[in-house]
């Protein structure tokens, strides 16, 4: 059997010590932690930047770093398109809406393909943080046509889901969605709103939500904390 290698090694006692921590509790700083643990201070931060991305670990800047020991997961099949509201309502997970922006935003190549509208046109764009257990969990970025949604619309007792508010509205009928899934390293925004580090690695769900006609009308990047959720798919056999 092959032997651990240092890195291995180094996540397996780092997992040991949160484990062993009640969450809220403050690790040891950086540098005891390092000597207690044999290694750089470098190594060391890249080695928590894992469990931190993961959920496990909660970073303060200047107060230090902090365990965290989610409550409950946020469990889904894939096969049905529901809001992280709905998810969690169904297992009784409060969670609550932090940061939201609306703005009207020039159309890009990008938008243009996805949602089939004219590269000279705007359409409004509706970012917000969900929150759980009082930190960022998910950040969730729609971007639809003026047309589709007004800002009105999203000011007036929006609570986090563009998904809900449409279904609410029931106009247009919604059909389907198409995703994409994949991991992805954070870009300074979503580092930002998820309150990790630049470059960490977040599941993402690129999705496009069509009508009964069809027709494209929300262009989404969904950007979820691993250590709160959990996806799977129930596959046919044959």
């Amino acid at each position: 059997m092959n032997k651990p290698t240092h890195t291995q090694l180094l996540h397996q006692h780092l997992e040991v010590l949160i484990n062993a921590t009640e969450s809220g509790g403050r690790l040891p700083s950086e540098p005891r932690l390092a000597r207690q643990l044999g290694v750089s201070r470098s190594t060391l931060r890249e080695a928590m930047r894992t469990f931190e991305t993961q959920g496990f670990l909660h970073r303060k800047q200047g107060v230090g770093t902090f365990v965290v020991h989610p409550t409950r997961v946020i469990e889904s099949g894939l096969e049905i398109l529901e809001s992280i509201e709905t998810l969690a309502d169904r297992i009784g997970f409060p969670v609550s809406m932090g940061d939201l922006i609306i703005e009207s935003q020039p159309v890009t190549e990008s938008v243009a393909k996805n949602l089939l509208v004219d590269l000279d046109g705007e359409v409004i764009c509706v970012s917000r943080v969900i929150l759980a257990e009082d930190r960022p969990v998910a950040y969730l970025v729609d971007t639809l046509p003026n047309m589709v949604l007004s800002p009105d619309e999203v000011n007036g007792g929006f609570t986090g889901s563009v998904l809900d508010l449409l279904l609410k509205r029931g106009d247009p009928v919604l059909c389907s969605s198409r995703c994409e899934i994949s991991a992805v390293a954070t870009d300074l925004e979503v580092a930002r709103a998820l309150n990790i580090q630049r470059g960490d690695a977040v599941l993402c769900f690129e999705s496009l939500l069509y009508t009964e006609d069809c027709i494209p009308i929300d262009y989404s990047f969904s950007y979820f904390l691993p250590g709160y959720f959990k996806f799977h798919v129930v596959r046919r056999v044959g």
